[in-house]
């Protein structure tokens, strides 16, 4: 078993001072290591029925894309608000340093839809929650959230309490 963690880079004071941001670019760069993640997530929803794979951009893209092929789902951009081209919704979430705001097609997912968020990275859980929230007020059930890395000292799950929640590498 190849350990996914050894491939994820310690950037101190980025993009300010006193973060430690976790890099995925050296995964992202190894063919086996990438493939892993894949691996390992789809294993953990192949039983879900997921109809559609909703990632957070940007770094969500890269493995919600994955991820939908290899489960046979679609594929949902969430992203900043003016970024997407047709008729769209927007929730706004609180962050440590003001709000910010992430919008979804209307046209998405429809109700009873079964889908799953998936991201890089669940740190504090904000932007992860409003995902969560989006996809519900458009009558679609979140039937999980999968991140590649987690934070858990900032107990982003507490954001996601009904929903279950599977990171590959948790640092604590």
């Amino acid at each position: 078993m190849i350990d996914l963690a050894r491939f994820i880079r310690d950037v101190p004071d980025f993009p300010k001072k006193g973060i430690l941001f976790k890099d995925i670019t050296p995964l992202l760069k190894d063919p086996e290591a990438f493939a892993r993640s894949i691996d390992t997530l789809a294993r953990r929803h192949r039983d879900d029925r997921i109809d559609a794979v909703a990632a957070v951009e940007s770094r969500g893209f890269i493995f919600g894309g994955a991820l939908a092929v290899r489960l046979g789902a679609g594929f949902v951009p969430i992203r900043k608000p003016g970024k997407l081209p047709h008729h769209t919704i927007s929730e706004t979430y609180s962050l440590e340093y003001g709000t910010d705001s992430i919008e979804i097609h209307r046209d998405a997912v429809k109700h009873g839809d079964r889908v799953l968020i998936v991201d890089d990275l669940l740190a504090t859980g904000g932007t992860a929650g409003a995902a969560a929230s989006l996809i519900a007020r458009m009558g679609a059930k979140v039937v999980g959230a999968s991140f590649l890395v987690e934070l858990t000292f900032l107990a982003g799950r507490a954001k996601l309490a009904e929903i279950p929640v599977f990171s590959i590498i948790s640092y604590e």
